[in-house]
């Protein structure tokens, strides 16, 4: 299992190390609250261990070979990465201040955090096609392969849960920098702008 796993976890961290909408969306989350970031992060990777089992099940192949269904979840997909582009740009904007992380209030925020990295991760079609192609590759031959998938998705979301939460830490440990309020604002601007140019670009392409 050793010469199986040790490529399997190399390949995750050249995946978690590419840019993406995922990584935007941590990164802004993580401005707001170390919190915030984390369940953003859960989030995110309880989409991932979904399209996982769902690659392990079969149906992945099914979004694959539809033009019309890939199609419907590309522009879904977009819309999001559009609406979440404009609300940080909307709300560097206003200046929106740092919700408490007690009380209801942060409860809610949290929830949002969460909510947010699972339908960015869930509404991006490449993400499932991935699965699909990257997990099969190393499962051991011989292996029960529905059985060995599952634990694959899992340790990628597991192994993935580790890697982003550096980037949380980082962005916490940067907090007396970032909480400028022009510092934050520059910040915010960039990562809406990013994911309002990936929601375009996901929208028209082919």
């Amino acid at each position: 299992m050793l010469s199986t796993l040790l490529p399997f976890l190399g390949a995750c961290t050249l995946i978690a190390a590419s840019p993406g909408p995922s990584t935007m969306l941590i990164i802004q989350n993580s401005l707001r609250s170390k919190r915030a970031g984390f369940l953003t992060v859960l989030g995110n990777e309880t989409g991932v261990f979904i399209w996982g089992v769902t690659a392990a099940l079969g149906l992945t192949a099914l979004l694959a070979a539809s033009q019309l269904a890939y199609d419907v979840m590309r522009i879904v997909g977009a819309a999001v990465l559009i609406v979440f582009g404009v609300k940080a740009l909307v709300n560097a904007r206003r200046g929106q201040g740092e919700e408490a992380d007690h009380s209801a209030a942060a409860v809610r925020s949290g929830w949002r955090a969460y909510r947010s990295g699972l339908l960015l991760n869930l509404a991006n079609p490449k993400a499932a096609v991935f699965a699909m192609s990257f997990l099969p590759q190393f499962v051991p031959e011989n292996a029960p392969h529905l059985a060995t998938m599952i634990g694959l998705a899992a340790l990628w979301a597991v192994f993935e849960i580790g890697y982003y939460g550096v980037y949380v830490w980082f962005v916490g440990r940067l907090r007396k920098v970032i909480s400028r309020a022009r510092v934050r604002k520059r910040l915010e601007q960039v990562s809406g702008g990013v994911l309002l140019i990936l929601g375009i670009r996901m929208a028209v392409e082919s």
